[in-house]
């Protein structure tokens, strides 16, 4: 065995048994083992697996699809995990982020909301937040990646403008509490990120 599939194993054994401390929050990997050309996505609980559209109809397959090329059209690699632990879209950025050698991360939930997020930034706080999800496209979905490749790469990034609809709200809020109710049953207390196989 080469060292390249060695530290692989390694690196999928820490991802699947340590990543927690007592915090509940995920534990960088050992930089021996991280690529500083990953930029991590976190994904919900229930995103396409319960949760199939955005709230805009989108298909969750197409979203995360977007993003990936995104971040590929940067040279960079997208890493993807299921966050079970939380149904908070900045929580499930920054645990990404903490699994990845970039400490760059999304977060993403299955309605769509999205943020970039950095390791050492807190949970709440971040680089960009999307937060109205009925006015993203696959499009946007796309600069988000490449913008978060952008910074894990070190460049100077010009920030998204952000569509804002004050009718958005009343409009989309039975659905998106639906939608968060569903993504939040799935919820694991204690839950650890769940590496998402994308080639299959």
């Amino acid at each position: 065995m080469d060292e390249k599939l060695i530290e692989s194993i390694v690196r999928e054994i820490l991802v699947h048994t340590s990543l927690h401390t007592s915090s509940n929050n995920p534990k960088p990997l050992s930089s021996a083992f991280m690529d500083p050309k990953e930029v991590g996505i976190g994904i919900g609980a229930a995103y396409g697996i319960k949760i199939h559209y955005t709230i805009s109809g989108l298909s969750v397959d197409k979203v995360l699809q977007e993003i990936m090329a995104g971040i590929e059209e940067e040279g960079m690699i997208p890493k993807v995990y299921r966050i079970t632990r939380t149904s908070d879209v900045s929580f499930m950025g920054n645990d990404a982020a903490k699994l990845v050698g970039s400490g760059i991360g999304i977060g993403l939930q299955s309605k769509g909301t999205a943020v970039i997020h950095q390791k050492d930034l807190y949970p709440l706080t971040n680089l960009e937040l999307f937060p109205q999800a009925p006015l993203l496209t696959l499009e946007t979905y796309r600069k988000i990646g490449k913008n978060a490749a952008k910074y894990a790469k070190g460049e100077q990034v010009m920030p998204i403008p952000i569509q804002n609809d004050p009718l958005c709200r009343p409009k989309f809020q039975v659905k998106a509490a639906l939608m968060h109710t569903i993504e939040t049953e799935l919820v694991v207390d204690r839950g650890e990120p769940e590496l998402v196989n994308t080639k299959g």
